[in-house]
């Protein structure tokens, strides 16, 4: 099969988060390997710019639908219009999530129930929407974003950890599950990667990147790797590639770890 196994040529990819950082890389990622891509985030300008960079690189087909996660309205309304207009959904992306710093003792009730329903529930609708198209087609893969957070416990990360090990568990039941039907269900736990989620940490007030934190950044949170450096997104979406592709055909349940070697669990 050689190359061809990576290739997505026919096959249409639903992503949410595909705005910005992993979705946006994964996005470009598999439209360059010949999939149709359907991108869903509540920032539908910033969807609507990396759909048209889509086009324009590789003249794939790119569609874009405001989808606010949290609503599983809004989630099937994505999967729908993608099955709809495109015949088929063959790849479903849980991409979406937001990032959360607080000590257990002091987290509201208000912010755990966002917490869960950005990180956990919405994952849980992707995967019941992409359930409803891939079952009757016999075939589909899941994707859903874990985080390096399940193996190493941290301060003020209980919120955020918790929501991503349950995406670990949800992703191997529904692997047994979904099985029998000819799909497919792994997920990813990244390690520290260059996105949104840690520009806090080298952005300046008025949002502009300050060159110099972020290279302390890079180099402080980097030798914390055997690899010695900080992921990108595209780190994160070849992997995805790898999974949705028909070299990972005999791979499903599974917690794939792009992480430069910080956590190597059995």
């Amino acid at each position: 099969m050689g190359e061809q196994a990576f290739q997505l040529d026919g096959r249409v990819a639903v992503l949410t988060g595909a705005a910005s950082g992993i979705g946006r890389a994964t996005a470009q990622t598999l439209a360059g390997a010949g999939a149709s891509v359907v991108l869903g985030d509540i920032d539908e300008k910033g969807a609507q710019t990396a759909a048209d960079e889509i086009r324009d690189r590789f003249g794939a087909t790119a569609l874009v639908v405001r989808t606010d996660v949290t609503k599983r309205a809004e989630i099937d309304a994505l999967v729908d219009r993608a099955a709809d207009e495109l015949g088929r959904v063959d790849i479903m992306g849980n991409i979406a999530g937001v990032p959360h710093n607080q000590m257990v003792a002091d987290v509201t009730d208000d912010e755990l129930e966002r917490i869960l329903s950005i990180n956990l529930k919405s994952v849980f609708y992707g995967c019941q929407a992409a359930l409803r198209v891939m079952v009757p087609q016999g075939s589909g893969n899941i994707v859903n974003i874990s985080s390096g957070a399940i193996d190493t416990p941290a301060p003020t990360l209980g919120c955020y950890g918790m929501t991503k090990a349950a995406v670990a568990m949800l992703t191997k039941t529904l692997a047994v599950e979904a099985g029998p039907h000819g799909i497919r269900v792994n997920a990813l736990a990244p390690g520290i990667v260059l996105t949104n989620f840690s520009r806090h940490h080298f952005a300046n007030p008025d949002g502009s990147v300050d060159e110099e934190r972020l290279a302390s950044y890079k180099k402080n949170f980097g030798a914390m790797a055997p690899l010695g450096r900080v992921g990108e997104p595209e780190d994160v979406a070849w992997a995805i590639l790898y999974l949705v592709s028909d070299a990972a055909s005999f791979v499903t349940g599974q917690i794939l770890r792009p992480n430069g070697g910080v956590a190597m669990p059995w």
